[in-house]
C-alpha cells in the first residue's frame, strides 16, 4: 500500500478516508468477485461490496488494528452476501411465479466457457456448500477458518466441502 511498518506490514495513510481509499483500490475488483460468486448477480455484489466499505470508514475509528481491514472487509462481504441471499430467499417466496419465463436452451448459449459453467454449478449449490467451497478456494481459507466464519463444526465444513465437490464433479462432467 503506501510502503511498510516495521513489522513488515504494509504501512496505510494516517487519514480514515485516505487509508479507507487504497484499500478501495487494492480490493475492490476481488471483493466483487468474492461477492459475485455468493450472489446470483454483479449488481448485487457490488452493493455487497460498497456497503462493507461504507461500514469499514464509518467504524475505522474503532479498529484496533487498522491493518486487518482487509479483513474486516472480506467478513463483511461474505456476511453481506448471505444477508442479500436470506432477504431475496424472503421475497421469492411471497412471490407467484409466471408460468413460462423460462429460458429457453437456445437461449441460454451454447457457447459457454467452463468458467461460466463452473460458476453456474457453483451458485447452484445449496448455500452453505456454495458458502464453503467460495471460502476455501476463493478466500484460500483453512477447515478452521471457515468453521469459525460459518459457526459450524470442522466436521460440517468437510462434509459441505466433499458434497459439493461430487455435485459439481457430476455437473461438469455431463457438460462435458
Amino acid at each position: 500500500m503506501t510502503g511498510t511498518s516495521g513489522t513488515g506490514q504494509p504501512s496505510l495513510p494516517g487519514s480514515p478516508r485516505a487509508a479507507v481509499t487504497e484499500i478501495f483500490h487494492h480490493h475492490y475488483r476481488r471483493l466483487v468477485g468474492l461477492a459475485g460468486l455468493m450472489v446470483d448477480d454483479r449488481e448485487s455484489a457490488e452493493e455487497v461490496v460498497q456497503d462493507a466499505f461504507e461500514s469499514l470508514y464509518r467504524s475505522w475509528g474503532r479498529l484496533r488494528d487498522p491493518q486487518a481491514a482487509v479483513a474486516y472487509l472480506n467478513r463483511s462481504v461474505v456476511n453481506g452476501s448471505r444477508s442479500r441471499l436470506r432477504k431475496r430467499m424472503t421475497e421469492r417466496a411471497y412471490d407467484i411465479p409466471d408460468a413460462g419465463t423460462a429460458p429457453s436452451a437456445e437461449s441460454l448459449g451454447l457457447d459457454r466457457n467452463e468458467r461460466d459453467e463452473l460458476v453456474e454449478a457453483l451458485r447452484a449449490l445449496p448455500r452453505r456448500q456454495r458458502e464453503v467451497m467460495v471460502l476455501r478456494y476463493y478466500l484460500d481459507l483453512s477447515e478452521d477458518q471457515i468453521a469459525e466464519w460459518l459457526g459450524i463444526s470442522n466436521g460440517s465444513v468437510k462434509r459441505h466441502a466433499f458434497r459439493a465437490t461430487e455435485t459439481l464433479q457430476k455437473r461438469m462432467e455431463a457438460w462435458a
